[in-house]
């Protein structure tokens, strides 16, 4: 069987436009319930005179709501976000809404269009139909219908600030209690930190560390969609990735996602030197292992992974300086890397945890 794996970013991106089509449909289907709860069997709107009935309403508001949602997570996602990603959330929102707000008042005109055009079998070109059009925008009830499109659009993009504030699926998984009650999963972890960073934060000064810091994340963030991974964490200098088993062996994400990152970040070492006068170096470790994942915290609550597998993965990534390499593995990472997709490595030592027998064979991986 012929089979396309789609580019994780564009799956992400799918994801995040569907949800807003999911929250304008859910809203749409609520109007039309409303409205069918105070017109009931009416065949005619009371303030325009405009036929009414509940089918066709039901059609094409649940369409209509639906497409919306479409158009405005499309213009968000692709378009928006990159464009305001350096303003203030409250200016986010006040932007956005203005456009959004004329959006809504020219696809609402559009869908009443539609619909009259269908309830008195009708053309686009018939005067009857504008007058229609132009009689209901002056009434309150078309306002109300906008104002509430208008809180429609404001919840949807509330949700996605949101969302992108919390990471990709937290606040999925908050939502749906995925993980109301702690689960044992088995998962790849990446630590990966920056070389001499404190040298650097003193040299360049810590408002301009924070930035770099910034451009730093910021260029990483195609590559780790890339190849399926998680963020779990920021620490300072230091993020913490994850994958599931199954996506961080596949085609060797894990060990790929520091390869992309290596190259995203020679690729603009120009603006790194001109604007920091350096282009940051890092370095990773790597391992494999059982976590429990919960939710923690009453005031503010947080999903956070326990177990030993995160202790050894940052010891693991303290042992690159001592062996001088750029990323280190873990022996029961490599022997899930070696089955399908083999990478290149060298032995190098073994790590001995306090508290713990067994010793852990690293090796460095070797980049081509």
């Amino acid at each position: 069987m012929f089979f396309v794996k789609i580019h994780p970013k564009y799956i992400r991106h799918f994801e995040q436009i569907i949800t807003f089509a999911g929250i304008w449909l859910v809203f749409g289907l609520v109007y039309v319930f409303i409205e069918y709860g105070l017109l009931g069997d009416l065949t005619h709107y009371p303030t325009t005179g405009d036929k009414y009935d509940y089918k066709t309403s039901l059609i094409y508001i649940c369409a209509g709501s639906f497409i919306t949602g479409l158009i405005q997570g499309a213009i968000e996602v692709l378009w928006f976000r990159r464009l305001f990603e350096r303003n203030s959330f409250k200016t986010k929102i006040f932007f956005k809404s203005m456009f959004y707000m004329l959006f809504i008042i020219v696809f609402l005109s559009l869908n009443i269009t539609v619909v009259n055009i269908e309830r008195y079998d009708s053309s686009l070109f018939s005067p009857f139909v504008w007058e229609r059009l132009l009689l209901f925008m002056q009434k309150f009830s078309f306002w109300s219908v906008v104002v509430y499109a208008s809180v429609i659009l404001d919840v949807a993009l509330f949700y996605s600030e949101i969302r992108a504030y919390l990471g990709n699926s937290v606040l999925y998984n908050y939502s749906f209690g995925k993980y109301h009650n702690p689960k044992k999963e088995t998962r790849i972890f990446m630590f990966l930190d920056m070389k001499s960073s404190t040298s650097i934060a003193e040299r360049i000064g810590h408002e301009k560390y924070f930035h770099l810091l910034k451009s730093y994340y910021e260029d990483m963030t195609d590559a780790i969609l890339e190849t399926s991974g998680v963020i779990y964490q920021y620490v300072g200098d230091e993020i913490v990735i994850t994958w599931s088993i199954k996506d961080g062996v596949y085609r060797n994400n894990c060990i790929e996602c520091f390869s992309k990152i290596s190259k995203v970040l020679e690729k603009n070492k120009a603006r790194y030197e001109e604007q920091y006068s350096l282009l940051p170096e890092f370095k990773a470790g790597y391992h494999i292992g059982e976590v429990t994942i919960g939710e923690i915290g009453i005031i503010k609550k947080e999903l956070i992974y326990t177990g030993d597998v995160l202790n050894t993965t940052a010891r693991i990534q303290e042992e690159c300086n001592t062996y001088n390499a750029k990323a280190l593995i873990s022996g029961d990472l490599l022997k899930e890397l070696q089955k399908k997709d083999p990478i290149t490595y060298s032995k190098i030592g073994k790590l001995t945890l306090r508290g713990k027998k067994d010793e852990i064979q690293l090796y460095s991986v070797i980049f081509s």
